[in-house]
């Protein structure tokens, strides 16, 4: 049978040279993962009680981690993916999943056209009139990231992701840095897990909101294409995972850090100008102009990830559907997976005249929802010997996966309840 994925020697050399050859797909799915919300989210907590919640930004990144490595760990045991191992379970799981995915897609496809909007706005206004700005920057980066994504190939979207990282975090970083914070308050907050008074919704907040969530499958297709296969692919993703959820833990750290020097208000994604106005007053112009290209990085990253990562899923549910062999299908090629990236890109787009946190807040509902299926269907599938052999999940991995979905549990149901009264109020 024939397959596409690369020969080991072809493996071996694009996992040796450069860091993000190295590390690329953890950078992707973690960077991918971390998006407008999770900024805001982060500096507002960190406004509302300071750096003793920065733990939280640091244990949410590891157990996401975790949840990661428990995708590649199933898909390197068995040659198979996720929503082939779902399948396993039943035709049941997953038509749930598929109809689920309509929906994530079109909720979250317009949360991101919103944000990178929102970005563009905030950088250089199209209009005087700030919401026809807004949505003529959403449709220009929807559209800029459709032709990127689809005539770009792989190669050419690594490099992209690559430069919107780098700004992201070098941005958040370098500002954090100059904001001047209270550095041993931060140094107890880090290392002292601790809940401050009306702290609760923050850290929670911050445990399930940074590092994704459908986009975390987009892993498993990330990994195929770089040749990735059995224990030594395994060793390879553990690593990576691990460099991009520090990245993503170091991220949502600095936001905690910028959050705390500022006093902020308000909600949605105009925060991000608000916070940029009050940095301008700390450290000067470089701030502002600095953090709002940061903000945009973390928002167009996003936007690139999903819309290379999320039509995998729909394609793939599509061959599992037909009963065609997996080497025998290149999903990158197929039209499903080119008519779910137009879809992708298009059918959102009435989301940028709906209120703006009435997308975000729909997108924080259908998120949430997510992420206890993930870790209770690993947890199953992870740990049956004759599906998985010797790459069977040990006591720490176990153990994380538990924690993971009684946290997920308890945080989706929070935001989806608080998300849901939102609506009805709005």
């Amino acid at each position: 049978m024939e397959s596409n994925a690369p020969s080991s020697a072809q493996s071996l050399a694009s996992d040796k040279p450069g860091l993000f050859a190295r590390f690329g797909p953890g950078i992707l799915v973690a960077a991918t993962g971390v998006g407008a919300g999770d900024l805001l989210t982060a500096s507002l907590g960190g406004s509302a009680v300071g750096v003793s919640i920065l733990w939280a930004a640091v244990v949410g990144s590891v157990l996401k981690g975790f949840l990661n490595e428990g995708v590649a760990r199933w898909q390197l045991a068995t040659g198979t993916t996720v929503l082939e191992g779902w399948a396993r379970m039943g035709a049941g799981l997953r038509y749930v999943f598929f109809v689920y995915l309509l929906g994530w897609s079109f909720f979250t496809g317009g949360a991101l056209i919103s944000a990178c909007g929102a970005a563009g706005d905030a950088l250089w206004p199209l209009a005087s009139d700030s919401e026809t700005s807004r949505r003529l920057w959403g449709v220009i980066h929807s559209l800029v990231g459709l032709v990127l994504v689809g005539l770009g190939g792989f190669r050419l979207f690594e490099k992209l992701m690559a430069a919107c990282i780098a700004l992201m975090f070098g941005a958040v970083l370098f500002t954090a840095l100059a904001s001047e914070p209270d550095w041993a308050a931060a140094a107890r907050g880090l290392v002292v897990p601790s809940l401050p008074d009306k702290g609760a919704p923050w850290v929670l907040g911050l445990l399930g909101g940074v590092g994704g969530t459908v986009t975390m499958l987009s892993y498993g297709y990330w990994i195929r294409e770089k040749g990735r296969e059995g224990p030594r692919g395994l060793r390879i993703c553990q690593t990576d995972l691990a460099v991009g959820y520090a990245l993503t833990g170091m991220f949502g750290a600095a936001m905690v850090i910028i959050g705390s020097t500022l006093q902020l208000e308000g909600t949605g994604l105009r925060v991000a100008t608000v916070l940029a106005t009050r940095l301008e007053a700390i450290i000067g112009p470089v701030g502002y102009w600095v953090f709002l290209a940061g903000f945009w990085g973390a928002v167009f990253s996003s936007l690139l990830g999903v819309w290379e990562g999320v039509p995998y899923l729909f394609a793939d549910f599509l061959r599992i559907q037909r009963k065609e062999a997996r080497g025998l299908v290149d999903l990158r090629t197929t039209r499903a997976w080119k008519l779910y990236l137009v879809a992708l890109s298009l059918v959102p787009l009435p989301m940028l005249w709906a209120p703006l946190q009435r997308a975000q807040l729909a997108y924080a509902v259908v998120g949430a929802l997510f992420m206890p299926l993930l870790a209770a269907t690993l947890l199953w599938m992870n740990n049956r010997r004759d599906w998985v052999g010797s790459l069977r999940n040990g006591w720490l991995v176990n153990a994380a996966l538990v924690a993971t979905l009684v946290l997920f549990v308890v945080v989706g149901f929070d935001e989806a309840v608080d998300a849901l009264r939102k609506l009805r109020i709005r």
